[in-house]
């Protein structure tokens, strides 16, 4: 927007603003501590482009700008503009594709019994319309799930990675409560060059095979058995051999949870979560680019 006056602070260059929230994805840092870390180190600081002579940008204009680009819808479009530089470089999505989930761990809400009802039924608790200020540390879409017999707390990542290349190609970001096989759709990519999909047996089912045929990819979702029908031998041997490739999925989210911190978001609420974790999976495809850059570089 063009500046009505030359009073006041100049106005700051996206681009730092960007960088700065890359560095926030890649360590995953609070806004306070981010601005401390670009103050105190000069590698961070070179990086962003700013000089030892430089004011830092404040932890406040940083939340600001990332909600900027929320409400403005953009941040998957930056996500879109990546994957069409990958496909600009040669990285096209190729060998099939490997659909998961992870799940996105939140603080934990200290609501009551009958409090969770009301949320779980979507609506607000009595009285908490009448707190603004504890109405706003209220996270009303984080959701509950079993898993392994542990309960979770949070949301879901949903991804989806091409096999060849290892990025993420498309993502979904859910409650924790709504199940994996239901992002199936908004997942599947009809870039990839090649047809197969791989994904564990949370995919499995009579209803998803008919979705994959009908929209010509080729089914490699790992069988599932159930208490009455276990899986066979030869079953077995199969998921082994699916297992092979589709544990390539595990290193993004490996990845993401000892090189980028880990999962703990602490942000509030659906929306401002999905702009947390929109960042965090561009983030992941621009550290994956960088080392696979450089690993050309070192092989020459």
């Amino acid at each position: 927007e063009e500046r009505k006056s030359n009073a006041g602070r100049k106005r700051i260059d996206p681009l730092i603003l960007f960088k700065m929230l890359v560095l926030q994805q890649l360590f995953n840092l609070s806004d306070e501590e981010l601005e401390f870390q670009v103050n105190d180190r000069r590698s961070f600081e070179e990086f962003v482009g700013l000089g030892v002579m430089n004011n830092i940008p404040d932890a406040t204009t940083v939340a600001f700008f990332r909600e900027r680009l929320r409400k403005a819808d953009v941040i998957e479009e930056l996500f879109n503009q990546f994957e069409q530089h990958l496909r600009d470089q040669g990285l096209q999505a190729r060998g099939g594709q490997i659909i998961d989930a992870t799940l996105v761990p939140v603080p934990k809400q200290r609501n009551s019994r009958e409090e969770n009802k009301q949320i779980k039924a979507g609506r607000l608790p009595d009285g908490w319309d009448e707190n603004p200020n504890r109405l706003q540390q209220k996270d009303l879409d984080a959701r509950w799930v079993k898993k392994n017999s542990i309960n979770h707390y949070g949301y879901k990542n949903s991804i989806c990675i091409d096999v060849e290349h290892g990025f993420i190609r498309r993502y979904a970001f859910t409650p924790a409560n709504v199940h994996d096989s239901q992002m199936l759709p908004r997942l599947l990519d009809p870039e990839n060059r090649d047809d197969y999909v791989w994904g564990d047996s949370a995919y499995a089912g009579a209803c998803f095979k008919a979705l994959l045929e009908a929209a010509g990819f080729k089914n490699c979702i790992h069988e599932k058995g159930s208490r009455n029908h276990p899986l066979s031998d030869e079953a077995q041997e199969r998921n082994r051999v699916k297992s092979s490739i589709r544990a390539l999925v595990e290193h993004v989210f490996g990845c993401m949870t000892t090189s980028m911190g880990g999962k703990l978001t602490r942000k509030i609420g659906l929306l401002r979560s999905e702009a947390w974790w929109g960042l965090r999976n561009l983030t992941f495809n621009l550290l994956h680019y960088v080392q696979g850059q450089y690993a050309v570089v070192m092989a020459a």
